[in-house]
């Protein structure tokens, strides 16, 4: 069976076909949970965002332009409604929580470089959170999703100009953070 593209799926359900609506949910709902996962560094949160993300898309996809990338467009919904869940939050949230149990089996230096592997992951994910909200959506966007500067842009709605200024901001306020956190070239 052929794959059916994101512009038909769309068509598809704007004609009255829920099931094509399904298939994009199955296509996109790992990408979205794991945007709004590092966005709010919260898994109740991110699956609330997720969901919510999901149902706007469908009450709004008679606005989609399909000349744009479905995916973008989604994307955009998912950032923004991070974004919201943050300002509710509080412009910064930072995280309190351990580290987990998980722990790779093994002998002791492979358990031990999974704390250690596991605790630097926290770290850098705490780091994140210092972040302002639009600064983690370019560093989430770039290097947790692999977008281009043109789709981060079509995301953001922003230019690439100032994508690419944002992110050397976000990674400049991040690095810093790091450091001072102990994961970097002074610590």
């Amino acid at each position: 069976m052929i794959e059916q593209g994101d512009g038909e799926l769309v068509e598809q359900t704007l004609q009255g076909r829920r099931e094509a609506f399904g298939r994009l949910v199955e296509r996109y709902q790992k990408p979205v949970f794991n945007v709004a996962l590092r966005m709010l560094h919260d898994e109740a949160d991110a699956e609330d965002a997720a969901q919510t993300t999901f149902i706007r898309a469908y009450q709004k996809l008679g606005t989609f332009d399909p000349a744009q990338k479905f995916f973008s467009w989604l994307y955009r919904i998912v950032v923004n409604e991070s974004l919201n869940m943050l300002k509710r939050r509080g412009r910064f949230e930072r995280f309190e929580g351990g580290t987990g149990d998980k722990v790779a089996d093994g002998g002791d230096q492979e358990r031990e470089a999974g704390v250690e592997q596991e605790a630097r992951e926290q770290r850098i994910q705490e780091g994140l959170m210092e972040l302002k909200a639009e600064q983690r959506a370019v560093i989430v966007l770039k290097h947790f999703e692999g977008l281009s500067y043109a789709e981060i842009g079509e995301v953001l709605e922003i230019p690439e100009k100032k994508v690419k200024s944002r992110l050397f901001a976000a990674r400049t306020v991040l690095r810093n953070v790091l450091i001072r956190k102990g994961i970097g070239p002074h610590g």
